[in-house]
């Protein structure tokens, strides 16, 4: 298995707030809980944002994200909570609470891979998540909507959102394995399998990481494909040297 060391971040407020600071660098709030309330906004292609949830009030960040992340903490610690269950109710509760101005879907991204990573489910690595997310965009605001019911009272339903959260790991899984297949497939495998990679990035991605996404092929291999990719204009290097930003053209980063 890989190390990623997750194993030594504890989910608390503190971890959350990092992870804020570093998809909103350059933003004045980044890493700072929100001062005006805001809300579940989905945004529909030619047609009005439809408010799907009202979140905790500006005033009550800090107090309800300590308080899930204790209970996430504690069901994880008892084992009296399957994993994915647990995980799903942190980054459902995370989502509820919304405590950031803006950014909170990246977060929710971030953290889903985190806590996926800490009980060995590395698929993340592979495969993005977010993509499969934005793929089912509609069911991911519905499942949002109908678990989100009754949160404040104590009486949602996180059923919805459950099944959800597992179809996608299994996607995520099934789409790893016949990528995995390529690899030991005849000529040209790797080069779909390359490209496959750097169609499943949302973002930014580098060099290592399509390396990461692509077990068992050469640095100079990752390096043909992406030169080959580049003169017919499919994607876009956004810097210099090995570690520098790739970007596939036409594609749209993930707003949250």
């Amino acid at each position: 298995m890989i190390h990623t060391g997750a194993g030594d971040l504890p989910i608390t407020p503190d971890l959350l707030q990092r992870l804020h600071s570093t998809i909103q660098e350059g933003a004045g709030d980044a890493g700072q809980w929100k001062r005006v309330d805001n809300e579940i906004v989905e945004f529909r292609p030619g047609g009005p944002p439809v408010v799907r949830f009202w979140p905790v009030s500006a005033a009550q960040p800090p107090g309800a994200v300590e308080e899930f992340c204790l209970a996430y903490r504690h069901a994880v610690d008892q084992e009296h909570v399957p994993p994915l269950l647990a995980i799903a109710g942190l980054v459902l509760d995370f989502l509820c609470i919304h405590p950031f101005r803006d950014g909170n879907g990246r977060v929710s991204r971030l953290l889903t891979l985190l806590v996926l990573y800490q009980h060995d489910y590395e698929v993340g690595r592979y495969i993005s998540l977010g993509r499969l997310v934005e793929e089912s965009r509609e069911d991911y605001y519905e499942v949002l909507r109908r678990s989100s019911e009754g949160w404040h009272e104590g009486r949602h339903d996180m059923l919805p959102w459950l099944n959800y959260y597992l179809v996608i790991l299994r996607r995520a899984y099934r789409e790893f394995e016949a990528r995995a297949g390529q690899v030991r497939t005849p000529r040209g495998a790797k080069t779909g399998l390359i490209e496959a990679a750097i169609d499943a990035f949302v973002g930014e991605f580098t060099l290592t990481d399509l390396e990461r996404a692509c077990p068992g092929v050469s640095r100079d291999m990752v390096r043909r494909v992406l030169r080959e990719l580049q003169k017919a204009g499919k994607v876009k290097c956004l810097g210099r040297g090995p570690g520098a930003p790739w970007r596939r053209k036409g594609n749209v980063l993930e707003r949250g």
